[in-house]
Parts: C-alpha cells; sequence; structure tokens
C-alpha cells in the first residue's frame, strides 16, 4: 500500500492502537551512549535521537530500570496504523491540536511507515478517544 498525503484521508483513517509497554524517555551525553554499558540499548531502544546536549533514548520502563537509568515518563505509545508519507502536511498539527486542546502533551515520533504519538500513561485512554474522535469527525464531514 502507498503511503498516504491527504490529510483528510489519514485523519479519517487514523486507526490509533496503544502500545502495551509503558515508555520513559532517557538522555544519555554521547560518550555514555556509545559506551559497552549501554550499547545494547541501540538495539533495543524504540526510538533514538542524537541532540547536541546528548542523546535521547525511548526505553520500555522494565528495560530502563534494568540498567538504572531514569528519565521523563511513563508514556504509552499510540500507533497511529494509517501509512503516512513522511510529504504529508498537517496530519502532526491535527493531533497535536486536537491532544493540546484536551490538556494531552503530544510527543510524536513520525517513522517510515506510521506516526506515533508518546502520551502520559495515565491519558492515553482519553488521548484514544480524542484521537478516534478527530477521526471520526473527518469522516462525517467528507
Amino acid at each position: 500500500m502507498a503511503a498516504e498525503k491527504d490529510l483528510r484521508v489519514l485523519l479519517s483513517n487514523l486507526s490509533p492502537v496503544v502500545s502495551a509497554e509503558e515508555f520513559i524517555f532517557v538522555s544519555l551525553s554521547e560518550h555514555e551512549s556509545e559506551g559497552d554499558k549501554h550499547s545494547m540499548l541501540l538495539t533495543k531502544a524504540k526510538g533514538i535521537f542524537k541532540e547536541a546536549e546528548g542523546v535521547t533514548f525511548i526505553l520500555a520502563c522494565q528495560l530502563a530500570a534494568q540498567h538504572g537509568l531514569t528519565g521523563e515518563g511513563p508514556f504509552k505509545c499510540i500507533t497511529c496504523e494509517v501509512h503516512s508519507s513522511l510529504d504529508a502536511v498537517g496530519m502532526t498539527a491535527a493531533m497535536s491540536t486536537a491532544l493540546g486542546s484536551a490538556g494531552i502533551s503530544a510527543n510524536v515520533v513520525a517513522a517510515y511507515h506510521h506516526d506515533h504519538i508518546f502520551v502520559q500513561s495515565d491519558k492515553v485512554s482519553h488521548a484514544v478517544e480524542v484521537l478516534k474522535r478527530l477521526s471520526a469527525d473527518q469522516s462525517v464531514d467528507g
């Protein structure tokens, strides 16, 4: 299936699915992240992003705890199963705006096939309701 670019189609087909695992965001210096102690995190992390201040790892809470790492969280990951194009315009903004209006922070990661939204674990049910409502509104209006 080809990646979708049409915003209305994307939003009407969000199909949000919640991860079973909880995650935390951990920041390590580049030196720490390359050391033997944490090198295996490169293969087990849900996501990795290098910044000037350090390397951010999105880790399952259990994995982080096993390695004595702390960070921000816990978060649940909501995967929008619509196959969104990396060239699509407005999907992240629409989801973030809807979640923000509901008082839910949206930490969005766009991957090759799907967008993933990390939300506070205690707000995940409400976040899914908001996304489903956003999706239904696009379907009804069309």
